[in-house]
């Protein structure tokens, strides 16, 4: 390939100008469309959104494929483009976003965002347009003072997620709530060797909110290889070698959908399945950092437990 007879920063820059400007233009697009969205909301101006999104998405991957040795993506069960479901994964990077987009096997992958986002320029307009659901809580304190805000915060998120259910999605939960860091894991007392403990409450509340519409549960787990420290970095010098998402297609139980809030026994119980699937991810991850081949990883995945 032509890319092996070019410097690494070379095809790195190359690749990381891809990037931006893949999302200038598609960013572009999609705020134009949003516009019109606003104006004509019909199910035609949805459909040719999630076009422009699909446009955006084959981008991503054109750049990883540039800027990255090996991109391997490996499924443990069958994905239905035309349903939805919702995804858990790890979180090591800035990259894990475009990583997750450029998977276009996925129903178009969307995030939870705080109601405060709706009103960033660019961003919230974008979100918007795309159907991306927006989740305004009302915290323990709030609701100590007015108990009328009791469970409004869960119809408030179903109402801002009428737009999602219109279109095959899968919403994004980074379950860790932050990079991997090897201080932050220090600081977590984490028990897990490359993960930090699993923030619950985020998934328990989309499960909650969404759990009909969801088809299944998406068990992801990243992996990056390259021949330094930072991964965004490495992918701008073109020192990012390879790149594993390991997808594991789940049911999703009906004992998982409840009131994390306010029902203490359902809390301990979802906090202990969530771990154990955290001890099964940990110990994939650990073989692929031997590393392994992405076959042999699968088996990790097969013997993880069900939800």
């Amino acid at each position: 390939m032509l890319k092996r007879l070019l410097p690494k920063w070379l095809v790195g820059s190359l690749a990381t100008c891809l990037l931006l400007l893949n999302t200038l233009v598609w960013g572009v697009i999609v705020s134009v469309l949003g516009l019109i969205k606003f104006i004509l909301p019909f199910y035609a101006t949805t459909v040719v959104l999630h076009w422009a999104y699909t446009g955006w998405r084959l981008g991503n991957r054109l750049a990883l494929q540039l800027g990255c040795e090996r991109f391997n993506v490996r499924f443990d069960g069958e994905v239905d483009p035309k349903a939805w479901y919702l995804l858990i994964a790890n979180h090591l990077s800035w990259l894990d976003i475009v990583v997750l987009s450029a998977v276009t096997e996925l129903p178009a992958p969307k995030f939870f965002l705080k109601d405060e986002l709706k009103y960033v320029p660019f961003i919230g307009s974008g979100a918007w347009a795309m159907g991306m659901p927006f989740m305004k809580r009302a915290s323990k304190e709030q609701i100590a003072k007015n108990p009328k805000l009791k469970g409004m915060d869960v119809e408030r998120t179903k109402r801002s997620c009428h737009n999602f259910k219109q279109y095959p999605s899968c919403i994004v939960n980074f379950v860790e709530g932050s990079r991997f860091t090897p201080g932050k894991k220090q600081r977590q007392l984490s028990p897990f060797e490359y993960l930090l403990k699993p923030k619950a409450g985020g998934i328990a509340f989309a499960l909650q909110v969404l759990g009909e519409q969801f088809d299944g549960l998406l068990d992801a787990t990243l992996c990056y290889q390259s021949q330094g420290t930072h991964i965004c970095r490495d992918f701008m010098l073109g020192r990012l070698t390879q790149i594993d998402l390991l997808v594991n297609v789940r049911d999703i139980a009906p004992q998982l959908i409840g009131d994390y809030q306010q029902d203490k026994a359902f809390r301990v119980e979802f906090q202990q399945q969530l771990n154990e699937i955290w001890q099964a991810k940990d110990a994939l991850i650990a073989q692929q950092q031997a590393p392994i081949a992405t076959a042999d990883c699968a088996k990790v995945v097969d013997n993880a437990g069900k939800v």
